[in-house]
């Protein structure tokens, strides 16, 4: 697959921006950037997976991946994507760590307007005043909590993994433990210790997060609460 992005890597300019529309299903494959990377659909649903954390992207919202995080990209509806790259020295006080934040209005037409400028664009004018209030907008965006938590620990991660692609699969703390070989005391100490959370807490938050692409793709309450691991649509709506 070409790498659309690699002449945005490459200009003198420290900030770059590329539009980019894909259907349903669309995959970016496991892979990093030189320079750190706002996603944002300005229609449509992303997830996007690293090594510390899957993050659900709807729209009002932007995932921010520092330089040189490896990570792959679904889109879970149709998407139209605007990707701000942003070169490593160009602002030191950028999220050190993968984050979402909230786009305001003010910051979607900022990227919407960057995305029509040249690469090249003229320095000390109106493109370089946009790229900078970008930069600006991004510094002083709230952190959202649309996380979901990996843990290092082998095992776990690979659990971890099988939920998100099958968040139907029966999932309980002992049986979880027993596949590990240990009792549900030391499963329960691991997993907060390596997530932050119980193992309870992760379960909830992974499946309702999961279930925002189903919900924009249109799917019946029904169907999504099923899907998700929930006996009824009541059930999925009080946890939700």
């Amino acid at each position: 697959m070409q790498d659309l992005s690699q002449p945005l890597q490459a200009t003198l300019r420290p900030v770059a921006l590329l539009a980019t529309d894909h259907p349903a299903g669309f995959s970016f494959p496991s892979h990093a950037h030189r320079r750190g990377q706002l996603l944002h659909a300005i229609r449509g649903i992303l997830v996007v997976r690293a090594a510390t954390g899957s993050w659900v992207v709807p729209p009002g919202r932007a995932v921010w991946l520092p330089p040189m995080v490896e990570h792959d990209v679904i889109a879970a509806s149709a998407v139209e994507i605007r990707t701000v790259f942003v070169e490593p020295d160009a602002r030191p006080d950028l999220p050190p760590t993968c984050c979402v934040i909230r786009v305001d209005p003010f910051l979607r037409e900022l990227i919407i307007q960057g995305s029509y400028l040249p690469l090249d664009y003229d320095v000390g004018g109106r493109s370089e005043r946009i790229m900078e209030l970008i930069l600006d907008e991004i510094q002083v965006a709230p952190v959202l909590a649309l996380h979901v938590p990996m843990p290092r620990h082998q095992g776990l991660t690979a659990l971890c993994a099988s939920l998100l692609d099958q968040p139907s699969s029966p999932a309980l703390q002992k049986d979880w433990a027993a596949r590990l070989h240990m009792n549900e005391r030391t499963f329960a100490r691991l997993f907060k210790r390596e997530v932050g959370m119980t193992f309870g807490t992760w379960l909830r938050q992974a499946r309702l997060l999961l279930s925002l692409t189903s919900l924009a793709q249109g799917k019946s309450i029904l169907r999504v609460a099923l899907d998700h691991g929930y006996e009824s649509p009541s059930a999925f709506a009080a946890a939700f």
